[in-house]
């Protein structure tokens, strides 16, 4: 989804302002199924993306894009989509908080605690009381 926003918002830039494309580069290999773009404008918009297969069922796509802000940060996304999905990395992404240090120390002290193997109280093969009466009567 993000990547469809940014490309969007680079296209949108780039037809306001009638920038000039000064590199472009493309290729599909229909025997491989592999492919790869590149595009840079003179305004400092950047992508590029190389796709291969990774099995019969499986496409991997990696790439990166590059472009600034309105309000001037340059803005760097990197990402890879695949079996495992899309994961984007860029510092303008949001993070998660850190653990705090006590949650932490908690999480490490219950992995290091041994495991007892948890049996079921009941056991339907053999119960312990009659359940007989559970059962339609008799005829």
């Amino acid at each position: 989804m993000i990547k469809t926003v940014v490309l969007f918002v680079c296209m949108g830039t780039v037809l306001s302002q009638n920038v000039k494309i000064i590199r472009q580069e493309g290729s599909i290999d229909e025997k491989t199924a592999q492919h790869s773009y590149l595009y840079e404008t003179e305004n400092g918009i950047y992508e590029d993306q190389q796709g291969f297969p990774k099995d019969s069922h499986n496409l991997a796509v990696q790439g990166q894009q590059q472009f600034t802000a309105p309000d001037g940060q340059v803005i760097r996304l990197s990402y890879t989509a695949d079996e495992n999905g899309y994961r984007p990395q860029g510092d303008h992404l949001p993070t998660p908080p850190p653990i705090p240090p006590a949650i932490l120390k908690a999480l490490k002290w219950l992995e290091s605690q041994p495991q007892e193997k948890q049996e079921p109280e009941i056991d339907y093969d053999n119960p312990k009381e009659d359940l007989s009466f559970l059962l339609p009567p008799k005829k």
